[in-house]
């Protein structure tokens, strides 16, 4: 029965009728009490996977290979890399071509190379793939010229950054959030309920269970690493102020289209030491944006259990974008604050607790986003949030921020 049970598991992605004869098996498997007789050991097991039917499909409910979607990291100097929203399947030279395209530099001048731990440099052939999932531990891409050197010097070089253009200031803040929004979406509606449950409770990593959520919070991470690079790289102080200008109108988009995972970001990427240090930037910033970013700062409030979000977001109708990172931390309390067990019983409680949280992803996905977010026709404004210049080291950072503005 056990066998036959599995097997209609497996097939049930493919013919979703057999979702009521599953549940007949599961009735009868409970009266045979083959979950109760089961070693302890196991019975964690059992009961994770009788959470939801349709979840333990994971792996074929989930978007094929081909066609979901990755972030790659090339680095164009010693402490900056280019964030490139992508397919698995990009080849070295479409690479090298949005490199050029991004960076101002000359195709033909450059090659890709993978850099092991050890710093040898192996350079890609045109025709190869570049991305990996297993990459990172072994090494990483560098876009560089042909002898071999950063196609950049490193940022801290004023000289580089006066000349490098702030292509940001002449695209709309409406359409760049519609784009941010638009992307935010694409991730966040491939992932799956039950990617939040094995993250939270399995921490197996590299497992591929959790993909998609994996790809969105790494999204996350790197709009917040990408605001702070943005204003730090503009040596210009009028244009400095009009970027934070641009990044404040930007957040406030984001959280009307109901997207406030990139919203959270940006308003996170202003408030960085080293961004946030800026006193002269931020005092020429006009009055009614400085209060438009405190109405804003309001909803990453911490106070009360994240209370401001909480309420502004239960607000909201489907399609929305909730901050992953705080929902994920809700899960994480749950199972870390209650015991799975009691005496050897199963703690339904908690599953029930854990089941709500989780089920708030399929309430936000119940609906699709309007046409104001659907995709954007520009090449520059899509390029301007699906590939992203990001300073990853806190040294330079805070170097450019002295730089802009030394200590008094």
């Amino acid at each position: 029965m056990k066998t036959l049970y599995r097997c209609v598991l497996e097939d049930l992605y493919e013919f979703p009728t057999l979702e009521k004869d599953l549940k007949e098996f599961q009735k009868l498997l409970r009266r045979r009490h083959t979950v109760d007789d089961c070693p302890p050991n196991q019975k964690s097991k059992q009961m994770y996977q009788q959470l939801s039917l349709k979840e333990n499909c994971l792996q074929l409910r989930g978007p094929q290979t081909e066609t979901r979607e990755v972030i790659c990291c090339v680095y164009v100097s010693t402490d900056s890399y280019l964030s490139v929203h992508t397919h698995p399947s990009l080849e070295a030279h479409e690479l090298l071509r949005i490199v050029a395209l991004k960076m101002d530099k000359a195709e033909e001048d450059m090659v890709l190379a993978v850099v092991s731990h050890t710093g040898e440099r192996r350079v890609l052939q045109p025709s190869d793939c570049v991305y990996s999932e297993s990459l990172t531990p072994q090494g990483k891409l560098v876009a560089c010229r042909r002898d071999l050197t950063e196609i950049l010097p490193p940022l801290t070089d004023s000289a580089e950054l006066s000349r490098r253009p702030v292509r940001l200031l002449g695209i709309n803040t409406w359409d760049v959030a519609a784009a941010l929004t638009h992307l935010d979406w694409s991730l966040f509606k491939s992932i799956h309920e039950q990617e939040l449950v094995y993250y939270t409770l399995s921490r197996v990593p590299g497992s591929g269970h959790t993909a998609a959520l994996s790809v969105l919070l790494q999204r996350c991470n790197e709009v917040q690493q990408w605001v702070m690079s943005e204003v730090l790289m503009c040596v210009s102080l009028n244009k400095r102020v009009q970027l934070l200008k641009k990044f404040i109108k930007i957040a406030a988009h984001c959280k009307a289209q109901r997207n406030l995972n990139s919203a959270f970001a940006i308003i996170m990427g202003l408030n960085t030491a080293a961004v946030s240090r800026l006193n002269q930037t931020w005092e020429k910033c006009p009055g009614k944006f400085k209060k438009l970013f405190s109405e804003l700062e309001l909803i990453t409030d911490p106070s009360l259990n994240h209370k401001a979000y909480r309420e502004a977001f239960k607000r909201m109708k489907p399609p929305k974008i909730p901050f992953m990172p705080l929902l994920l931390k809700d899960i994480t309390f749950i199972h870390e604050g209650n015991k799975t067990f009691h005496d050897n019983l199963v703690n339904f409680e908690k599953l029930h607790m854990i089941a709500d949280t989780v089920r708030m992803i399929r309430h936000c996905q119940s609906d699709q986003p309007g046409n104001e977010v659907i995709g954007v026709d520009s090449v520059e404004v899509r390029a301007s949030v699906n590939y992203l210049h990001i300073i990853d080291n806190q040294q330079t950072l805070f170097e450019l921020s002295h730089k802009l503005e030394p200590r008094a």
